[in-house]
Formats: structure tokens, C-alpha cells, sequence
């Protein structure tokens, strides 16, 4: 009976550590989207940019 307690108990500390890291790796995910969309505002604003001073 013991030996049935331990592996619950060791599946149930596996999924944790996997809930963590997974959750983790999608916070992590969604600043690096955010950062990234920025840098594409930035690009697009620069292009909008250049293309109003060619056409002046």
C-alpha cells in the first residue's frame, strides 16, 4: 500500500512540475509575440514614413 502512495504521489508532483513549466514557456511565448508585434508597428511606421517623404 505504501509503494501505491508514493508513485500517486509521484505522478501528481510530475504533472505539477509539467503545469509549471508549461505555463511558464506560454507566458513567455506571449511577451515575446507581444515585443515582436511592436517591432512590426515600428517597421510599418517607418515604411509609412519614408513613403509620405518620397511622394512629397
Amino acid at each position: 500500500m505504501r509503494k501505491r502512495f508514493s508513485g500517486s504521489l509521484l505522478r501528481s508532483s510530475l504533472l505539477s512540475c509539467l503545469l509549471v513549466i508549461a505555463g511558464s514557456a506560454w507566458l513567455s511565448g506571449c511577451s515575446t509575440v507581444e515585443g515582436a508585434g511592436k517591432d512590426l508597428q515600428k517597421a510599418g511606421e517607418a515604411i509609412s514614413g519614408a513613403a509620405r517623404n518620397a511622394s512629397s
